[in-house]
């Protein structure tokens, strides 16, 4: 039985720096999902508080919104069996020096801050993720 969910990934800013934008989409096709909408944006650090909100409470939130808000990003709609739970297996460990080898994290992060790669961490907010980028 098929399971097709969607799942939002963000390549953040350190990644959009080093242009590895097409790296990580090309890895993300080569592990079978579809990219169903795309763009490149830069987002204001109180865009980046709305977005983050689930995480305020925590020490890393404010440093957390101040880089995503520092450079361009881009936001990826993606479409698979088991989305999100791919998508994280996927990305790897949120530090990547403890990210598995052929993760997006183990091969391109720079740190436990610099990551990256957002995405996901459930279907309810995988939905609520995407409509905050892709109001439709």
């Amino acid at each position: 039985m098929s399971n097709v969910e969607k799942t939002l990934s963000i390549i953040k800013p350190d990644a959009v720096e080093r242009n590895l934008e097409n790296e990580i989409k090309e890895m993300f096709k080569n592990n079978g999902f579809s990219i169903i909408k795309q763009k490149k944006i830069q987002i204001e650090k109180s865009e980046a508080e709305k977005f983050y909100k689930v995480h305020e409470t925590k020490p890393f939130y404010n440093d957390l919104c101040t880089y995503l808000s520092s450079g361009p990003i881009v936001v990826i709609v993606l479409e698979k069996d088991n989305a999100v739970f791919a998508n994280r297996k996927l990305m790897g460990d949120t530090n990547p020096k403890d990210a598995d080898e052929g993760t997006i994290r183990k091969k391109y992060g720079i740190s436990i801050d610099k990551n990256s790669v957002h995405g996901s961490d459930s279907v309810e907010n995988a939905k609520i993720e995407i409509d905050f980028f892709f109001k439709e």
